[in-house]
């Protein structure tokens, strides 16, 4: 019984491990990287390019999140008919977890000096890579957070389980917020005013992505899937099926436009907190 206990306390731990990384780099994603672009990528003397370049990157990206919204039924779709010998979730949780911080890293840098030397191609290989970056960042966030009835056929075992993963995340996206300056400006050669330089920017990223990745890996070593009949798929939902589904379904459309205000309203609220804590830094 003793040995059973251990093992429950062992995959709650690592789930949980799995959630503070993923949670950290969703704090990357949504705050800080726009932070690095405002305040670092673009610092040229020429203040039009700047803002022109700006525009134009948070209008890729707020076409790409937009785009996520109808993308995500069919990334869940995809992952519920996987089926490997290591489960339905964890490959992509690993897989997708790996890309999307190597994705992210890139993406924390000017590509070898493109926003100046060459704007237009510097543009496109940052939509390609932010789509790559989201794709798999949204295959492993549905995977995380739908693995959890796989992981035990008792239910009181499945709500424990979720607490751990949600304290995990709660934990992981809060420490992101008290690290971040710290970490860019342990790194940084110019402190710039308090926002640090493109090579602490760079250090954040790759420290946040490697600690994203390696709480992956520790989920997919001590958590085991378990198989149901009641979980086996019995009918091939195609992509319009699913897409129909989701319009016709009033009640979830409301649900997501409420998170939608909801994220909007919380990543408004840390965007300005860092820039008003930076601003602070830099008067004398």
């Amino acid at each position: 019984m003793s040995g059973n206990n251990g093992n429950k306390l062992m995959q709650r731990i690592s789930y949980a491990c799995g959630t503070f990384g993923h949670d950290i780099f969703y704090a990357m994603v949504s705050t800080y990287f726009i932070m690095f672009i405002t305040s670092n990528l673009f610092n040229t003397e020429d203040q039009s390019h700047n803002e022109y370049m700006i525009g134009i990157i948070m209008t890729v990206i707020l076409v790409i999140r937009v785009a996520e919204l109808f993308i995500d039924p069919f990334i869940g779709n995809t992952i519920d008919k996987t089926n490997t010998r290591w489960g339905r979730f964890k490959p992509w949780v690993i897989a997708g977890g790996f890309v999307a911080a190597l994705s992210l890293a890139i993406l924390f840098t000017d590509l070898g000096g493109l926003t100046t030397s060459n704007p237009l191609l510097y543009l496109i290989i940052f939509a390609i890579l932010y789509l790559v970056m989201d794709i798999f960042y949204s295959a492993k966030d549905v995977a995380i957070w739908s693995m959890i009835p796989a992981l035990s056929f008792d239910s009181r075992e499945r709500e424990i389980t979720a607490t751990y993963a949600r304290i995990g995340s709660v934990f992981g996206g809060q420490l992101v917020t008290i690290i971040v300056i710290p970490i860019v400006l342990a790194f940084s050669e110019n402190s710039n005013g308090g926002a640090g330089d493109a090579t602490g920017w760079f250090a954040f990223a790759a420290i946040g992505g490697l600690i994203a990745t390696v709480g992956a890996i520790i989920l997919g070593i001590g958590t085991k899937e378990h198989d149901s009949a009641l979980r086996e798929n019995k009918t091939d939902t195609s992509f319009g099926q699913v897409f129909s589904v989701l319009m016709k379904n009033d009640q979830l459309l409301w649900i997501a436009f409420a998170y939608l205000i909801f994220g909007l309203g919380q990543n408004l609220i840390n965007n300005f907190n860092l820039y008003l804590s930076l601003i602070h830094i830099s008067e004398p």
